[in-house]
């Protein structure tokens, strides 16, 4: 696990990078324990997910799931190499120790273990990509799964967990305002109509929305937020200061319970921004707030006491369950495929996504325990 986890951390696999050549590493590492397994490249080819079997075929058996990419480095304060594994005070640190390589290096340590085994049902590894800018690349995978006669029976996302049981995260949309004024020189601005302001009435809007969610909606007490959220989190627009801008930019999500009524939030907001522009309108007839759906993944709620819930938790020694703040690729397995899903893996999100990002190794020896009691299941047939 360690020397696989050495050569994972030491590929710059961010987002905006391909992936391929991890990707063709992790097919020869599979490939030299006798593992077949299928690449499922991007368009260009320079990205892909891999899915490969142990164990007899046609039938359900367990799926492990892990994404290769990691957010960036740029303006971090990184004391360590971001794409090295250093490892020290029982620690190792690199960019996705945590989020996810180090779950990635013990699921492929335990299909190459299982690979030895005689199961009785198989372990299936799922990898994929472009997960941290919105679960994108996965979606051809799950495509693929649509069509198989035989779907994975359960998964494990192993996103950190510190081996906590998840059963849910909040479903997520990501939108854009496009906010359109008139431009002038800004020695005549209230003869123009400043876009920016636009953009800034339009997230006065969201924030009014937020404390009207917080206040009035679902509510589920699992979770750190326990409510809706809507958050602006990117606004463009302007040249240089004497111009008043005739375009700005607002991207922004909602992120959501289980049960929350998104069309209808997102229909609240096309309403209050016609508010905000139709008086507007009588002395500049081109003003708009346009607002657009960008991409969106589904929550996760599996029940408490779903046989997947109860097995993996025979796997670890858990007692409880537990919500996570982030959104994963589970949701999309479970409703697009129906496979029932869990959240559990090595490490913390506290680590994630900062500079000096680590798992410990405490961590990865109870997650390597898990893929070991795993396999034991699978020999017994569950």
């Amino acid at each position: 696990m360690r020397a696989i986890l050495e050569q994972l951390l030491g590929f710059d696999t961010t987002s905006s990078n391909p992936n391929i050549d991890l990707m063709h590493y992790v097919q020869a590492v599979l490939s030299e324990g006798g593992i077949a397994s299928t690449l499922i490249p991007d368009a260009g080819g320079e990205k892909a997910n891999l899915y490969a079997s142990v164990g007899p075929a046609g039938q359900g058996g367990v799926m492990l799931s892990g994404h290769t990419d990691v957010v960036p480095v740029v303006g971090q304060n990184w004391t360590v190499p971001p794409f090295a594994m250093t490892e020290r005070d029982a620690r190792i640190y690199g960019r996705g120790a945590t989020d996810m390589k180090g779950f990635v290096a013990c699921a492929i340590a335990a299909m190459l273990e299982a690979a030895n085994r005689p199961l009785k049902v198989p372990l299936h590894l799922a990898l994929s990509y472009d997960e941290e800018i919105g679960c994108l690349g996965v979606r051809s995978l799950v495509d693929m799964l649509e069509a198989a006669p035989v779907r994975p029976r359960m998964c494990i996302v192993g996103e950190p967990t510190n081996m906590q049981v998840a059963t849910g995260h909040k479903g997520k949309v990501a939108l854009r305002a496009t906010c359109i004024g008139r431009e002038g020189h800004s020695a005549l601005a209230p003869l123009a109509m400043n876009a920016l302001h636009l953009a800034a009435d339009f997230i006065h809007l969201l924030r009014d929305t937020q404390s009207f969610v917080a206040e009035h909606g679902l509510r589920d007490g699992d979770y750190d937020v326990p409510y809706t959220t809507l958050h602006a989190g990117k606004m463009n627009g302007g040249v240089q200061v004497n111009i008043v801008p005739n375009n700005a930019v607002v991207d922004f999500e909602i992120r959501s319970l289980a049960g929350e009524d998104t069309a209808r939030l997102i229909e609240i907001l096309r309403i209050g921004s016609e508010e905000i522009v139709d008086p507007l309108r009588a002395e500049f007839p081109e003003a708009e707030i346009r607002i657009e759906r960008l991409w969106d993944y589904p929550g996760l709620g599996t029940p408490s006491d779903a046989g997947v819930v109860n097995f993996v938790k025979g796997l670890t020694g858990a007692n409880g369950t537990i919500k996570v703040a982030f959104g994963t690729e589970g949701g999309l397995f479970d409703a697009r495929l129906g496979i029932p899903t869990v959240i559990c893996g090595p490490g913390s999100m506290a680590q994630g996504h900062k500079p000096d990002e680590y798992v410990s190794l405490e961590q990865l020896e109870r997650c390597q325990a898990m893929m070991a009691a795993l396999i034991a299941r699978l020999e017994v047939g569950f």
